[in-house]
């Protein structure tokens, strides 16, 4: 195919089988085909793991990146992270689809902006077991990347363990990736403001207010205004045995000094990995299962 009118031409001819009862595994084939096998080895970090898990059926992290941004990387963190001295990748771009999931909360993986932001209200919400899926009609969830996000990404460049610090030395190559003044002797000044305490590190909210302090006052002054979610699970998980979708509502509030937790949901843990603050008020009071 040439042109993606016949790449859409041949999809209508063809929907009755993307709509079959092996309709998933035509899509599978169809994007592993289009793919080609040999690049999706040379992004998966670790090519002896298996798209989908031989005992229980499972679609590997590599494989729900493939379908998310059309790389089959293995990890869910922004760009490249240097982990024991090797260089792995992870996503490098906003998705169109986003991805939560609660092992984030379990602190098995670390999700970066990019899955959190895509550029629809649309999240697949991942368990141990099952991949789920939650949307909204407010286009106001998503956005381009504010400047906050992008100073935490480069950031995060740099502070390759994620314990929001960096090292003093790598104080100039940040402010070089942010486009700030570099010069040495500028450097060096601002590291002894910034470490006043020479303990040889330079916390992020440290940085941000020295450099960056409109943002931090507008984000603390943003917040968001209660907005509506759909969650779909795709299994029979509700009274009647149907596949229904259930409406929610949620507020996402300032953070409070004292924050009690007294919904411990699956779906509640899950999107607490994105909105630390999120109240959930579900129709009929019944609360969807992720699993």
């Amino acid at each position: 195919m040439n042109s993606r009118q016949q790449l859409i031409d041949e999809l209508h001819n063809r929907i009755v089988e993307f709509n079959g009862p092996y309709g998933v595994l035509v899509f599978l084939y169809s994007v592993l085909l289009t793919k080609g096998f040999n690049q999706i080895k040379m992004e998966i970090a670790d090519t002896s793991e298996p798209l989908i898990d031989s005992v229980h059926g499972h679609g590997s992290q590599s494989l729900i990146n493939l379908l998310l941004t059309g790389k089959a990387v293995s990890h869910v963190w922004d760009n490249e992270k240097n982990v024991s001295g090797l260089r792995l990748q992870g996503i490098s771009s906003q998705s169109d689809v986003g991805f939560l999931t609660l092992l984030e909360h379990l602190r098995y993986c670390e999700v970066g902006w990019y899955l959190k932001n895509p550029k629809y209200p649309i999240w697949l919400l991942g368990s141990e077991t099952h991949l789920t899926l939650l949307f909204s009609q407010d286009k106001a969830l998503v956005g381009d990347e504010g400047q906050e996000a992008v100073v935490r990404r480069i950031f995060n460049q740099f502070d390759e363990d994620g314990r929001g610090f960096i090292a003093v030395e790598s104080l100039g190559n940040l402010m070089s990736a942010l486009e700030l003044v570099s010069l040495q002797e500028y450097v060096k000044l601002m590291a002894e403001k910034l470490d006043p305490e020479q303990l040889g590190v330079i916390t992020f909210n440290s940085f941000v207010d020295e450099f960056f302090p409109e943002t931090s006052k507008t984000s603390a002054q943003n917040t968001l205004p209660t907005f509506t979610v759909y969650h779909y699970n795709g299994l029979q998980r509700t009274p009647g045995n149907k596949v229904v979708y259930v409406e929610g509502r949620c507020s996402v509030p300032e953070m409070p000094e004292l924050q009690m937790m007294s919904d411990y949901s699956g779906i509640k843990t899950c999107l607490l990995t994105k909105w630390p603050t999120i109240e959930l008020t579900w129709t009929n009071g019944v609360t969807p299962s992720i699993i």
